[in-house]
């Protein structure tokens, strides 16, 4: 049996007043924790600010380690960051039109922080709070750590409340699994969570990803209009920019993607959704061709938001790294966007008693390498 770890924060303590708001009396600190496999070449550390993921060091194919999540050297950054590194997001990911939404004949209004919408649940979404830890075990075969978060009802204009609880997970031989579960306790609500770790498989802070090779299991994306809400098309990516279907490197299409300095910021559907509910399937697969790292996620989630970080711009972030634009790229598995006003869209609705399960794995390996 393994020993269960202390659950003390190994980094800086944040105060009641950092928190805010009716739970901040519930959950009063806030640090790092980290998971370890028995090899040691493995490990993840996070934060239950936002339940969000800090860091991740793989092995390349010369047996070199290294950290390929940014982030941020204290919880402080994370309390005040605005790129939402690795956090948790929710009770929405992603954008709900005009802030606002009907459900079952009843209108509910958002607070607005992305324009006229509402992204990532609002000002103080689930990325901007403090989980409390209910279970850590840092070392072993299959180290993990579980996080618990109490949304009250009307919390950010949603209705409803619920317990949300999110597990990072390592297992062998590279795998590092993220369990997502809601439930919905008095009200039916809609629930779409997501996790928002930047990537770079040569190392945070080594530059852009341009280079990395992207492999997409998706054959079409919801177009969006010019404030990023979904046109309600589900449309196929053959012949656009936004395919994916073979691996090619990520930069392939950057100067002819629309909107300001390009980059991408787009909902891909997954392929085989319509298969059994909740089954695992694979969404992508990343690989830096330099270092040899690569992953491939799966998940059960109907989307996936493909994001090349247009928006980091010199932000400095750990070990006195500076994040540059497509320093990194994201793959958040996620319900579509705005689906709570597209009834077109697969439904994120969770009604009182149901349990909402979004899982994730990511799946690290890595090629030798050679000098040329």
């Amino acid at each position: 049996m393994m020993a269960r770890a202390a659950l003390l924060p190994v980094a800086l303590l944040l105060c009641l007043a950092l928190a805010g708001g009716a739970n901040a009396a519930r959950k009063s600190t806030a640090g790092f924790y980290e998971l370890k496999n028995k090899k040691g070449d493995f490990s993840i550390k996070v934060t239950n600010w936002g339940a969000a993921l800090v860091s991740a060091i793989v092995p390349d194919g010369k047996g070199n380690l290294a950290d390929v999540v940014l982030g941020y050297d204290t919880v402080a950054e994370y309390a005040n960051g605005s790129a939402s590194f690795g956090a948790t997001v929710g009770r929405v990911a992603n954008r709900i039109a005009n802030a606002r939404f009907v459900l079952d004949g009843k209108t509910y209004h958002l607070l607005r922080n992305d324009g006229n919408n509402t992204i990532h649940g609002g000002p103080k979404g689930f990325g901007k709070v403090i989980w409390t830890v209910k279970e850590h075990v840092s070392h072993g075969d299959s180290p993990y750590i579980t996080f618990y978060y109490h949304s009250l009802d009307g919390e950010q204009g949603f209705p409803g409340a619920l317990d949300v609880y999110v597990k990072y997970q390592l297992s062998r031989p590279y795998d590092l699994s993220i369990r997502m579960n809601v439930t919905a306790r008095n009200k039916a609500t809609p629930v779409n969570l997501a996790n928002h770790a930047y990537w770079n498989l040569a190392g945070h802070g080594s530059g852009d990803v341009l280079k990395h090779e992207l492999q997409m299991f998706a054959s079409h994306y919801t177009p969006v209009d010019g404030s990023m809400i979904p046109t309600g098309e589900v449309a196929p990516v053959a012949g656009t920019m936004y395919d994916f279907g073979r691996r090619i490197p990520v930069g392939t299409n950057m100067k002819i993607v629309p909107g300001g300095g390009g980059g991408y910021d787009m909902n891909y559907a997954v392929d085989g959704q319509h298969g059994q509910q909740n089954a695992m399937r694979p969404v992508a697969r990343v690989r830096d061709p330099k270092s040899g790292r690569a992953f491939e996620l799966w998940a059960n989630q109907p989307g996936v938001q493909f994001y090349t970080a247009s928006w980091l711009i010199n932000e400095k972030g750990k070990a006195g790294k500076v994040y540059g634009q497509y320093g990194a790229l994201c793959l958040e598995t996620q319900a579509y966007p705005d689906a709570v006003n597209h009834p077109n869209f697969p439904s994120s609705i969770v009604r009182p008693g149901q349990v909402y399960k979004h899982d994730m794995v990511f799946r690290f390996s890595y090629q030798a390498t050679y000098d040329a």
